[in-house]
């Protein structure tokens, strides 16, 4: 009999495993904490976060806009958390500690962001999820909404996982 991975609804992500991947995400990845990037949910299907409007990321003076580049290194950075959570979920047979370090060779290939309304807000959520999981690529859909949950950007990208 073959052993097949269960639906990924059906996996629960261990309170460790949840503690390591928010570790490294905004601790260790010292940019995400400059961004101020926090993570509201880890789950193997979609995974959530939020940023604080700062004066340190505005990006246009007289309105009060988010800076591009905080929408784009953001919705980058939720693709590679993405990642994470589908890999954590792909093998789960494994240790805790031997997921974690899976995600020593992540690295981005390509990101497609379109900026659809001006990013005004006192917060922003992001949010992110794998399109397909490869053995060596992986394919992400990223989303970044105002506080009252407007979409105001979207993003695709591609991500090295071997």
């Amino acid at each position: 009999m073959t052993q097949r991975t269960p639906p990924a609804a059906a996996i629960v992500f261990e309170d460790d495993f949840i503690a390591g991947v928010a570790h490294i995400f905004e601790e260790l990845i010292v940019f995400n904490r400059v961004l101020g990037l926090k993570i509201t949910q880890i789950a193997p299907a979609q995974v959530k976060a939020r940023i604080d409007m700062r004066p340190e990321l505005v990006g246009h003076y007289a309105y009060n806009r988010v800076h591009g580049g905080v929408i784009s290194a953001g919705l980058d950075a939720m693709g590679g958390l993405a990642v994470m959570a589908a890999i954590g979920a792909r093998h789960m047979d494994e240790t805790v500690a031997q997921r974690l370090q899976r995600f020593a060779k992540l690295g981005t290939i390509d990101l497609r962001v379109d900026y659809l309304r001006p990013g005004i807000g006192e917060c922003f959520e992001l949010r992110a999820e794998v399109m397909r999981l490869g053995s060596r690529v992986a394919s992400t859909r990223m989303e970044f909404l105002g506080a009252d949950g407007k979409l105001l950007s979207t993003a695709s990208a591609a991500y090295i996982v071997s």
